[in-house]
C-alpha cells in the first residue's frame, strides 16, 4: 500500500510512476476521492459529536426541572451521530478498498519498459550443457523411470496434476532438505515450517487480496486461503508489531506446498510438470531497515544463485522492466535456469523487493533506537528455490544415454547411494 500523503500531495507524480507499470491513472483519482468524502464525513461526525457534548454541557447546568424537556432535543442530535457514523463507515470502506488496489510503484533502478519483452538479461552463468545424443525431455524421463506418474495424478485429482514415484518422491525431497540447509547453515536464514492456511487477512498483507482473489483455493466455509507461497504465512509472522531495536535484519527460510488456479496456456507449458495446480518451493523472506533493503536485494539474489551454481546447472538472471514488475514489487530479478530437454529457460524464483508496501498493508514496524518512533519495514523475498523446475532442469541436465539420471555431487548426500536414479 501507498502512504495516502504522497498520493495526496504529489498525484501527479504518482499517476507518472503508475503509468510506468502499466496502472491507470484513475486510481488516483479513485482514491483522491473516496478520502475527500471519507475527511467530510468524519469532519461532519466530529461536528455532531462536539455539538452533543456541548449541548450536554449546557442542560446539566438548567434547573433539574428544565433538564427533562432540553434532553428531548438530543434525541434527533442521538439519530443524526448514528447516521453519520454509519456514512463514515462506509466511507471509510470505500477509501481502503480503493488504497488496496493501488500497486507499488518502481524503484528508480528499474528498467522503463512496456512488457517482458523489454526485459533486461543481467548475466548467463555457466554454459548449457551438450549431449552425444538427443536430450529428451522431463515428461519422457520422469515415466521411464518410474519418478514421475501423469495419468494416476490426472485420475485422482484432474488435469494439471501428477504424482511423484519412487526416486521421483525421493529426489524432491532431497532437493527441497538441500536448499534449506544450504540457507540455514550458509546463508545465515532461520527456518520456519509455517501453515498452509492462512486468514484473509495475510493475504490483503502480502498483496494477494483483494486484486488476485480469483487465482487462489479457499476454504469458503471457514474462509482459510491455501497458501500461493510461504511469503504469505512468513510475512504475516510480524503482523501488527513493532520490532524492538536489534531485531533486524530478520531472516526466514520457509518450505512449504503451495497452491496456485493456474490459467493455463498452449504450448509447452501444458506439458510435463512445469506448471500445476500444487507444487513446493522453498521460500526466502526478510524484514529489514529501509536503507538496508538495496544491498539485501542483491544477498537475496545471490542465496538462490548459490543453489543453481552447487547443483551445476546453467542459470541467467533477469531483470524486470516496468511493465513487467508484479503488483507489489518495487524491483524485480528472474532467476532462470536451463532445461535443455525442453530447451527453454525456467524461472525457478522471483526475487522482490517490496520496500514498504507490504508493511503498510501488514503493519510491520520497527524501532530504529530505544524509545523512537515506531518506522515501517522493508519486506524482500524470492524462492530459493522453487519446485518442481529445478527438479525438471535436473532430469535433463544429468540424463544419460542409457535413460538414468546421475545427479550432481551436491545432492548424493541427501538423495543416498550413489546419486543416480534408473528404471526398476
Amino acid at each position: 500500500m501507498l502512504d495516502v500523503k504522497l498520493i495526496r500531495e504529489r498525484p501527479d507524480f504518482v499517476k507518472a510512476e503508475l503509468a510506468k507499470v502499466q496502472a491507470p491513472a484513475s486510481l488516483v483519482d479513485d482514491v483522491l476521492d473516496a478520502d475527500r468524502a471519507r475527511r467530510e464525513a468524519l469532519r461532519s461526525l466530529e461536528d455532531k459529536r462536539a455539538e452533543r457534548t456541548r449541548r450536554s454541557k449546557e442542560i446539566g447546568a438548567l434547573p433539574p426541572g428544565e433538564r427533562k424537556s432540553a434532553g428531548a432535543s438530543l434525541k434527533s442530535l442521538a439519530e443524526a451521530i448514528e447516521a453519520g457514523e454509519a456514512e463514515a463507515a462506509v466511507a471509510e470502506s470505500r477509501f481502503e478498498e480503493a488504497m488496496l488496489l493501488v500497486p507499488n510503484l518502481p524503484h528508480e533502478g528499474v528498467p522503463v519498459g512496456s512488457d517482458d519483452s523489454e526485459n533486461r538479461v543481467v548475466r548467463v552463468v555457466g554454459e548449457q550443457k551438450s549431449f552425444d545424443f538427443e536430450p529428451k525431455p522431463h515428461w519422457e524421463i520422469g515415466p521411464a523411470l518410474g519418478a514421475i506418474d501423469f495419468e494416476r495424478g490426472v485420475k485422482i485429482s484432474g488435469s494439471r496434476f501428477y504424482v511423484l514415484m519412487g526416486e521421483g518422491a525421493r529426489l524432491q525431497r532431497a532437493v527441497i532438505s538441500f536448499m534449506l540447509d544450504l540457507h540455514v547453515r550458509e546463508h545465515g536464514y532461520v527456518e520456519v515450517y509455517p501453515p498452509a492456511m492462512v486468514k484473509r487477512e495475510c493475504l490483503v498483507g502480502t498483496g494477494n487480496l483483494p486484486k488476485f482473489g480469483d487465482a487462489l483455493y479457499r476454504d469458503a466455509e471457514e474462509d482459510f486461503w491455501w497458501v500461493p507461497t510461504a511469503e504469505v504465512p512468513v510475512t504475516n509472522l510480524y503482523r501488527d508489531e513493532i520490532l524492538e531495536p536489534g531485531r533486524l535484519p530478520i531472516r526466514h527460510v520457509a518450505y512449504s506446498p503451495c497452491f496456485r488456479r493456474e490459467k493455463m496456456s498452449a504450448g509447452r507449458d501444458v506439458r510435463g510438470i512445469k506448471r500445476g495446480h500444487q507444487f513446493d518451493k522453498v521460500e526466502l523472506v526478510k524484514f529489514v531497515e529501509p536503507s538496508q533493503s538495496d544491498a539485501e536485494l542483491d544477498s537475496l539474489l545471490a542465496a538462490a544463485e548459490k543453489v543453481c551454481e552447487r547443483l551445476g546447472l546453467a542459470w541467467r538472471v533477469v531483470q524486470m522492466c516496468t511493465g513487467d514488475l508484479s503488483f507489489t514489487a518495487a524491483i524485480k530479478y528472474d532467476v532462470e535456469v536451463w532445461a535443455p530437454g525442453c530447451k527453454e529457460w525456467l524461472e525457478v524464483s522471483s526475487c522482490s523487493n517490496f520496500r514498504d508496501f507490504q508493511a503498510r498493508r501488514a503493519n510491520i514496524r520497527y524501532r530504529p533506537a530505544a524509545g523512537a518512533k515506531p518506522e515501517l519495514v522493508h519486506t524482500l523475498n524470492g524462492s530459493g528455490l522453487a519446485l518442481p523446475r529445478v527438479v525438471i532442469a535436473l532430469l535433463e541436465t544429468y540424463q544419460q544415454a542409457d535413460g538414468s539420471v546421475q545427479l550432481p555431487p551436491a545432492l548424493v548426500p541427501f538423495f543416498g547411494g550413489d546419486g543416480r536414479l534408473s528404471a526398476a
